[in-house]
């Protein structure tokens, strides 16, 4: 019962709703001990020929009134106990969802998407089951089997009643044991939908690069490999569940043959009559039911147990990235001064970053090349402060960043990463979307910037095409000037393009950037970028190597030095040349 007394906090927001399903509970549970006790009065004046059609009427009017009182409190109880058990549902997805917008991007490494998503599914659907359906066979358990056994000693025969409960020991026993195993197995069983769940969400966002290198039938065998695992961990769970039943049954069946056993021998001796054993008989079958309840509160209990130690580990996480206490709630604005002594990735012992210092004055662009894992994007997450921990401190304005709410430093900020992830909605939506009521020619003229206007509205539905999922029916230049439309549309101090420009051709790039540079007046940027022409421009460059700064100036100081970035700038002149048929 430990996962009820975890979900007190619910309980106590919900007090009078449940409250008031319960005192519905209560109210069945008493009604239904009438029927039973009028069919042995009926026995009885049957058997001395005593029942008059008055009294037939009389009992069954009394019947029939609590018959309907019944259908009322038990649409009632519905109402108030799983109504509240869906909105615990609601309220712990929410609550899962906001934890996962506050987690920094290593929590997303460490854990796996469809593990997450069987999360906020299977394992909430499981703690609601144990808020509605698990309270109800608490409360019905409970009340019915003491009413049912206090009515039945108290009215019928006290030792009668003893006798019947005898077994009653073992199947408590019995049930106890299975619930633990049903624990156990249940978490497994969860862990194996979340590993399925993962594989199919990995399996769908990939499906073009399955289909590509032909690895559909690999594939599906990976996939019914863990399907089969779920299956078979289902399985064993299945097993232990279907325990519950026959126990209880088989032990019930004992508790009737003694009941009878022994009731005849009172019946011979006087000391009960056919009526008293007739309502003991279905007082016995109404016992019944709370014991059955008892097994599936077991059942219910432990699976709700378990996923609610899934849900609670999940949100014991805390954010690495958290806002100090008095954060300065203005976006930052002005120079940028980055001195990095040193920095490693969490869980890493490699540097990621050494001796990175530059400073950016505010309306001036900085453009950052070098080669793969040289460092390029680590300085953009330092300073969209995705990771912390580096030796050294980066100022934006007068304050080191940390000292920024994280709301207000990424206001700021225009971010447009390497990975440029698009929603499936409208594009009109997806450019709008960090100020979803922007005025619609606000949203035009960021298009236009970004240079993919002309392609938008020469779609069929223009600016209300639906982009699908990730933006699977665009090309990889036109979701990047989306993402840079999108970017755009905040009007941030600070531009940062990842890479954002390797998708689009040379001519593109060029009035992509020509627009920037008229429209961005005082306005700072950044540019990483691999092809060189598009930070050649840049007020600043700096070349990384291996996670530090290898050479810094302009393009025409950089190329006089002859060093690294004109190693790469002849290189790359030499691919354009090749490009061209070899004509210079």
């Amino acid at each position: 019962m430990k996962v009820l007394v975890q979900l007190g906090w619910f309980f106590k927001q919900r007090k009078k709703q449940y409250i008031f399903g319960i005192s519905m509970l209560v109210i069945v549970s008493l009604l239904q001990l009438l029927p039973p006790k009028i069919i042995g009065l009926i026995v009885d004046n049957i058997t001395v020929g005593s029942l008059t059609a008055t009294a037939l009427t009389k009992w069954l009017i009394i019947l029939g009134l609590a018959g309907i009182i019944m259908y009322i409190a038990r649409f009632y109880w519905r109402i108030m106990i799983f109504g509240s058990a869906v909105l615990l549902s609601r309220t712990m997805r929410e609550k899962l969802f906001n934890h996962f917008t506050r987690m920094s991007p290593s929590f997303y490494q460490k854990r796996r998407v469809g593990d997450l998503m069987a999360h906020a599914t299977n394992d909430i659907n499981a703690v609601q089951q144990t808020a509605g359906m698990g309270v109800l066979t608490l409360v019905d358990s409970v009340l019915t089997g003491s009413f049912v056994i206090a009515t039945m000693a108290i009215t019928i025969s006290w030792k009668l009643t003893l006798i019947a409960l005898i077994p009653i020991p073992f199947m408590i026993i019995l049930t106890g044991y299975y619930g633990k195993l049903l624990h156990k197995r249940f978490r497994f069983a969860q862990e194996a939908f979340s590993n399925l769940n993962d594989k199919t969400q990995e399996s769908i966002s990939g499906i073009k690069v399955i289909k590509t290198f032909g690895q559909q039938k690999e594939d599906i065998t990976d996939f019914t490999d863990l399907s089969t695992d779920v299956v078979d961990k289902n399985m064993r769970v299945a097993k232990v569940d279907a325990l519950f039943d026959p126990t209880i049954s088989g032990i019930f069946a004992i508790s009737y043959i003694l009941s009878f056993y022994f009731g005849t021998k009172f019946i011979i001796a006087g000391d009960m009559s056919i009526g008293d054993m007739v309502a003991f008989s279905t007082y016995l079958g109404l016992l019944v039911w709370p014991m059955l309840a008892f097994g599936f509160l077991f059942n219910i209990v432990e699976r709700g147990n378990a996923s609610y130690g899934r849900i609670t580990e999940l949100l014991s996480v805390a954010p690495e990235i958290t806002d100090s206490p008095n954060a300065i709630d203005t976006r930052p604005a002005g120079d940028l001064h980055v001195d990095i002594d040193e920095f490693k990735f969490p869980g890493d012992d490699r540097v990621a970053l050494r001796d990175v210092h530059f400073t950016l004055k505010r309306g001036e662009t900085i453009g950052i090349v070098g080669k793969t894992g040289s460092g390029k994007t680590v300085i953009l997450k330092l300073l969209l402060r995705e990771f912390e921990g580096y030796k050294g401190r980066i100022l934006y304005g007068e304050h080191p960043i940390n000292q920024y709410k994280q709301q207000r430093l990424r206001e700021s900020i225009g971010y447009v990463p390497q990975d440029h992830f698009l929603f499936s909605t409208t594009l009109a939506e997806n450019i709008a979307f960090t100020n979803p009521k922007v005025a619609t020619e606000k949203i035009y003229e960021a298009a236009r910037l970004a240079h993919i206007h002309e392609d938008i509205v020469g779609f069929t539905e223009g600016y209300g095409t639906i982009v699908g999922e990730r933006g699977v029916s665009l090309s990889g230049g036109q979701k990047q000037r989306i993402s840079i439309a999108r970017a755009l549309i905040m009007n941030p101090e600070l531009l940062i393009l990842d890479d954002s420009l390797s998708a689009v051709d040379a001519k593109t790039e060029e009035a992509i950037l020509q627009s920037l540079k008229q429209t961005r007046t005082g306005e700072t940027t950044i540019i990483t970028s691999h092809r060189l022409s598009a930070i050649q421009h840049a007020h600043k460059i700096i070349v990384l190597h291996e996670g530090t700064i290898v050479e810094e100036g302009t393009h025409e100081e950089l190329v006089a030095l002859d060093g690294k970035y004109k190693e790469m700038y002849d290189l790359q002149q030499l691919e354009v040349l090749v490009e061209k048929g070899g004509e210079d």
